[in-house]
């Protein structure tokens, strides 16, 4: 029989009520042929409860066991598959719950951030085997090689979902969530953003990236890599047809007129911190960005200005979060030797602003209409970066709900 994955989040099994709304489309895609693997989140808002339990239940310094963390963090995907697994079963659907260890999703990396490595489809196959129509699997959670618990990170289980599609050669992975698809920009600042019926890896890996929060990075690089279809659209509409929602696939699948531009992004959490005056010399770049990359700091947009009388500045974005973070790392490295500059200013008020499309890497022309929209609308581009499907440049963000209006406006994205 062909197999489907079916990938809930927290919203979708918020309560009691939301589990069986997705029970009845679950029974929906058994009573059309297939055999199913539900991924579940925890309900929503659990998650973040027992990450402050942990916090709460840390000594004084923060130093808490990371094994420990993820042994209780992933206990509310636990909870929601058993939840959901009797719903099921009420519904006269053969149907189990697996959490990670019992599958297994075996995991390598760190705790809080592990990777699956693999996942043997052994038990699942002799559990649909023997009569199982759905295998209901707790997302976000996998086992390490010495037996103890993992999780993946905020949003592993999307991760999750594509991963499982992968390794049983899944039909398509459904992504039920809280929107109906992926929308040309956030509808919330746009009230015509389009939905897309479908966009490509490439695209929807960009625009994931830079700021869109429908589906998580690492899900979508993985969908790409094993060619998984990837489906977005909402718990909450009845019809879960082929034609609603959005397909992420590969490029060769989307027949429709292919944009120059297809989606504006942008991600207003950003910060501008630029180092003054130091040494331009072979191995600055490692001496700034390897203490940066050590104490975790996210650095995105990369500048450096031309040299005058042998010292230059070096420019870079991070999330606003990790400031204080990249703060005490250059300042560690000027304290050790290993770094010479004159100031490091921060500039917390600045925004990311993004256009995004396949159609780009054949058209000429694109930066050009982009900066001048820009321009006219009087948002001063204090960073800009490139890529063959992607223009990002960093503004103040008091401009950013107008620039991504006017982009949007420009590149006629409301258009069908």
């Amino acid at each position: 029989m062909p197999r489907l994955v079916m990938k809930f989040g927290g919203t979708s099994v918020a309560d009691l009520d939301k589990i069986a709304n997705a029970a009845n489309k679950v029974r929906q895609e058994v009573e059309n042929g297939y055999e199913v693997v539900v991924i579940v989140s925890a309900m929503s808002g659990k998650t973040n409860e027992l990450v402050g339990w942990v916090k709460d239940s840390a000594p004084e310094n923060g130093l808490y066991d990371r094994a420990e963390y993820d042994a209780v963090v992933s206990s509310g995907e636990n909870v929601t598959s058993g939840l959901m697994a009797m719903r099921l079963q009420e519904m006269g659907i053969p149907a189990r719950s697996w959490q990670g260890w019992q599958v297994p999703v075996q995991c390598t990396g760190k705790h809080e951030s592990a990777r699956i490595d693999a996942i043997p489809s052994d038990n699942l196959d002799a559990s649909f085997a023997s009569g199982c129509k759905v295998a209901v699997v707790a997302g976000f959670q996998g086992v390490m090689a010495d037996g103890r618990i993992a999780t993946l990170g905020r949003g592993g289980s999307d991760t999750t979902a594509v991963a499982f599609a992968a390794a049983l050669d899944a039909e398509r992975c459904d992504i039920y969530t809280d929107v109906d698809g992926i929308y040309t920009t956030d509808p919330r600042i746009v009230a015509d953003a389009r939905k897309l019926h479908k966009i490509s890896y490439e695209e929807m890996l960009e625009l994931a990236s830079l700021g869109a929060k429908v589906l998580q990075t690492r899900s979508v690089e993985l969908a790409r890599s094993y060619r998984v279809r990837l489906r977005v659209l909402s718990s909450f509409e009845e019809d879960i047809s082929a034609e609603v929602g959005t397909l992420v696939c590969s490029e060769e699948e989307i027949m429709e007129n292919i944009r120059v531009v297809k989606g504006v992004a942008y991600s207003r959490d950003e910060a501008k911190m630029t180092l003054v005056s130091v040494a331009d010399r072979p191995g600055v770049a490692a001496a700034i960005f390897g203490p940066l990359a050590d104490a975790g700091v996210n650095v995105d947009m990369i500048v450096q200005n031309i040299s005058e009388d042998g010292r230059t500045d070096m420019t870079f974005s991070c999330p606003v979060d990790h400031v204080p973070l990249a703060q005490a790392a250059m300042q560690k490295a000027s304290d050790e030797g290993e770094l010479n500059y004159r100031d490091l200013i921060t500039d917390t008020n600045v925004a990311k602003i993004s256009i995004v499309g396949n159609g780009m890497r054949s058209q000429a022309g694109v930066a050009k209409k982009m900066f001048e929209v820009l321009a006219a609308h009087h948002a001063n581009i204090q960073v800009i970066t490139t890529s063959e499907i992607k223009i990002s440049v960093l503004v103040d963000r008091k401009y950013m709900e107008l620039a991504v209006r006017a982009l949007h406006d420009e590149f006629e994205l409301a258009d069908a």
